[in-house]
């Protein structure tokens, strides 16, 4: 397992919005255990006769506790830019050691070793650990909800904060007036009385209340601001109330949802595929047949499908032709994710499979992903995003997208040389365009309209080795299939925004737009995808004797336990 595995393997673990299973889990009992340990430990360290006989028992607790707690702390900042973007680099760590849990973490932890250094005082630093106990508030369940309860009702916290300060003011100033001439000492300006309104709210700490109003509109005042101290207190305390049925509702829907998206992941059994005779995940699930199977109502799926990083809607409309007018018909597709863009895995190969459309094209990733998996190719592919506004890692406009930098760092790390191969998977003749005589459309980097491989600035290092590699797939598909293939005939692939012209580093590159009616629709789709694999290894990666994974003839759920 590489560093960067490992690293992402450890930040699935350490992040509490994915609530992973199996050994994540197993850590957080582990650091819980830990937390707990170190509280007793605390607490019986302040009995002199416990310390006298047990004294180098407890030493050694604080000892194996701090280690612990220094690497698993350590280990979270390490891992922060894989859990939210705003904490990459060195800034974005402080960044992080300042946020609320991350500020606990350094000060329960890293201040023991400062004795080490500076003269300060072991027992004094050893106070801190107390501060241990808080951590475990990242895993109360209970804390977090009254956490989104005060979160869900901040603003109107605030707003109800700012009545009453405003109304408080005025009626300080209206008592300033009725007072000033009855007890011009105690009421010497509007100050005073501002003061006075102010200090009944905190329990009066400077006495004020000894010198109350005396005129009976004064005492009129006096028994409003008195109300409005309740009301200071009783106000959050029901829209926190309020706030915190709305974020145990919030969570036990969460729950369903999450319930449901496994419900409906479940449906992606793994089929033989009667003319690749491998298991296959399927293309999609419709909305129908997930009713039929799992019993769920349409808002049911809905909303497990958005509480799951592994599914997305897709209208099946989008992948028709124009001429066919279909109609809108809402399905499921299933996906893998293990980077915050989509799915990256690294199989040592010179050749990388590229889907950078694969979030708003459906079916085309998993197209995309057959492909890499038959020829035992890398394989990277955005799979999270909007489609409208649409923002693809295919043409980059220049602007910040999220995970953008993620997703071009490790397409240089999968394609480091001039001599690997990028071969980029999208579709072709959607809902919005017309259906065109060939079905498999080949970009080298020129011209719509040129067909021959002499264009300037071409996406492709060795032309000779592409134009081979294009013409034995297309007397290949052609005799096998009976489908056509196309050089740049009707799309263009000169665009300087192409991803592949913004790394650093350029290898080959090779764009195939695939119609869909070939991915989605062909019953024959996964054989092409086999066709495609045997191609690319055949000119692309001959020195390498590769086999099938056994894994394709296992039957499972979805991607699960695939041999990535």
């Amino acid at each position: 397992m590489s560093i960067s595995d490992f690293k992402q393997k450890l930040a699935r673990v350490f992040d509490e919005k994915l609530h992973t299973r199996q050994w994540g889990n197993v850590v957080d009992y582990i650091i819980i255990g830990f937390i707990l340990l170190s509280s007793i430990e605390i607490f019986l360290a302040t009995f002199e006769g416990v310390v006298e006989r047990y004294g180098r028992w407890l030493n050694l607790i604080d000892i194996i506790t701090t280690i612990f707690f220094t690497v698993e702390v350590s280990l979270r900042i390490w891992c922060a830019d894989l859990l939210d973007s705003r904490y990459k680099g060195f800034w974005g760590r402080i960044r992080y050691c300042f946020s609320f849990y991350g500020l606990i973490d350094v000060l329960a932890t890293y201040p023991f070793y400062l004795h080490f250094f500076f003269p300060f005082s072991y027992t004094a630093l050893k106070t801190l650990r107390i501060m241990r106990l808080l951590r475990i508030f990242r895993f109360m369940r209970s804390f977090r909800l009254l956490r989104n309860a005060v979160n869900s009702k901040r603003s109107e916290m605030f707003v109800s904060l700012q009545f009453l300060c405003i109304v408080t003011i005025i009626l300080s100033f209206i008592l300033y007036f009725l007072e000033h001439e009855a007890q011009p000492t105690v009421y010497k300006n509007g100050i005073d009385s501002v003061v006075w309104a102010f200090a009944q709210y905190i329990g009066d700490p400077g006495g004020f209340a000894d010198n109350p109003p005396i005129t009976f509109w004064g005492r009129i005042i006096a028994c409003i601001v008195g109300i409005l101290g309740i009301a200071i207190f009783a106000v959050p305390a029901g829209l926190i109330g309020a706030g915190f049925t709305e974020a145990l509702e919030e969570e036990v829907h969460a729950e369903t949802s999450k319930k449901n998206a496994a419900k409906i992941y479940s449906t992606f059994e793994r089929k033989l595929d009667r003319y690749s005779h491998y298991q296959i995940v399927p293309k999609f699930q419709s909305i129908v047949d997930i009713q039929y199977q799992m019993g769920l109502k349409p808002d049911d799926i809905l909303d497990g499908v958005a509480a799951a990083d592994n599914l997305r809607l897709i209208n099946l409309a989008s992948t028709r032709p124009l001429e066919e007018k279909a109609e809108d018909k809402l399905a499921v597709e299933c996906f893998i994710k293990n980077r915050p863009y989509g799915c990256c895995i690294d199989r040592g190969s010179k050749v990388t499979i590229v889907a950078p459309t694969a979030f708003a094209e459906a079916t085309m990733g998993a197209f995309a992903f057959y492909i890499a998996k038959f020829g035992g190719f890398n394989f990277i592919s955005k799979e999270v995003g909007t489609i409208r506004p649409y923002k693809s890692f295919y043409l980059l406009s220049g602007e910040q997208m999220e995970g953008l930098d993620d997703y071009m760092a490790d397409l240089q790390k999968l394609a480091p040389t001039k001599d690997h191969w990028l071969i980029t998977i999208m579709a072709a003749s959607g809902a919005n365009e017309p259906a065109l005589p060939t079905q498999v459309h080949f970009g080298f980097g020129g011209k719509k309209g040129d067909e021959s491989f002499n264009a300037d600035d071409l996406l492709v290092n060795d032309v000779r080795k592409a134009q081979q590699l294009y013409y034995d797939f297309a007397h290949k598909i052609e005799a096998d299939y009976q489908l056509l293939s196309d050089c740049q005939r009707y799309h263009d692939s000169t665009n300087p925004k192409i991803y592949v012209r913004h790394l650093d580093v350029r290898p080959n590159a090779i764009i195939i737009r695939v119609a869909w009616s070939v991915a989605c629709w062909d019953t024959h789709s996964f054989c092409i995808a086999r066709l495609m694999a045997e191609v690319f290894n055949e000119h692309l990666e001959a020195d390498k004797n590769k086999e099938l994974p056994a894994d394709l003839k296992v039957k499972d759920i979805g991607y699960d336990n695939y041999l990535l």
